[in-house]
């Protein structure tokens, strides 16, 4: 799908059906899973070069920050399908020339959609290309912001089920611990594609403002720089929260550990305690003429007696020991 997008009275205008021929005044050419006819269109008319969906997800820098004819190529991770149990890392690519903006992509994330429902009601967002791409990059970190908002949010509420104090007469079995370590990886899944993707942001906001072919207005270089701080302050905070999710999943295995070790130990205790009884009905159980007592008429009663005993005092002990 090719869209364009011309400034408006009241904010972009998309041209709707789409021209066959790209206008001059059109700030925004926006290729969402766009067909290789719209793709070599877009060239055609734009003396552009659009980078191929495999192109797109190569992950040496030269190959997704790069200047040509004084345009700049810039391929950036962005986090999709963040409400799902599956969130992804897709790359969408920005190209920026002097007086238009393309970009190519093969999702849809909402950042992007917010953003042009935004800049349809306010002309001051889209007054020039910089200026779209830089609203751009401000929902997509915004929404980044958003997630390890939430991320840190579940966290919180894991950490105080895992290390809350257990009432009285409960174990630890009484906890989901697979559901919690099912959820740790999840927030850890999804704070690494945040990561990733807050990398590729700060290296496309400082490979704009180093670029001597595209001179941004004086209005957006102070808002580039303080996205550039802006995405510089959420790495160190998902950097905190991979950290925390790691310390977290650590301390989930160590109590798996724990309640299985006091399973092993009950079974242990048992056998130890039943152990003394077998011993003595093994013995009286043997088939020999002279067995002591096998002919007297009170045996039966000791050796119950007995067997009774043998397993009482392991039990006494080891309850007076705190094994129990």
């Amino acid at each position: 799908m090719l869209n364009c997008f011309v400034p408006g009275s009241q904010g972009l205008d998309r041209l709707d059906p789409p021209p066959a021929d790209i206008p001059e005044q059109c700030v925004w050419v926006d290729l969402l899973e766009p067909t290789l006819a719209e793709e070599r269109a877009v060239e055609r008319l734009l003396a552009i070069d659009v980078p191929s969906r495999e192109e797109m997800r190569e992950i040496e820098t030269s190959s997704r920050l790069y200047e040509e004819n004084g345009t700049l190529y810039m391929t950036a991770t962005v986090v999709t399908k963040i409400d799902t149990d599956r969130p992804e890392s897709a790359a969408i690519t920005f190209i920026l020339s002097r007086n238009r903006l393309i970009t190519n992509r093969y999702v849809d994330p909402l950042p992007f959609r917010r953003f042009v429902a935004y800049s349809e009601r306010h002309p001051s967002a889209a007054t020039n290309a910089p200026a779209i791409l830089a609203g751009l990059l401000e929902a997509v970190i915004e929404r980044t912001a958003d997630v390890l908002e939430r991320v840190g949010i579940g966290l919180d509420e894991l950490s105080g089920g895992i290390f809350a104090t257990p009432a009285p007469k409960t174990s630890a079995r009484a906890q989901d611990l697979r559901g919690v370590m099912t959820r740790i990886g999840r927030d850890g899944d999804l704070t690494s594609k945040a990561r990733e993707s807050l990398v590729t942001l700060a290296r496309q906001l400082t490979f704009i403002q180093q670029s001597s072919a595209i001179q941004l207005p004086k209005e957006l270089v102070a808002r580039y720089r303080s996205m550039s701080r802006d995405v510089l302050a959420l790495s160190d905070h998902a950097s905190f929260l991979a950290n925390k999710s790691s310390f977290m999943l650590q301390a989930t295995l160590g109590l798996i550990n724990i309640e299985q070790n006091n399973i092993i130990k009950i079974f242990s205790v048992a056998a130890t305690i039943l152990l003394p009884p077998t011993l003595i009905a093994s013995i009286y159980g043997m088939n020999f003429d002279f067995l002591p007592g096998l002919d007297s008429h009170y045996g039966y009663v000791v050796a119950l007696l007995l067997m009774a005993f043998s397993s009482v005092v392991p039990y006494i002990y080891f309850r007076r020991r705190g094994w129990l």
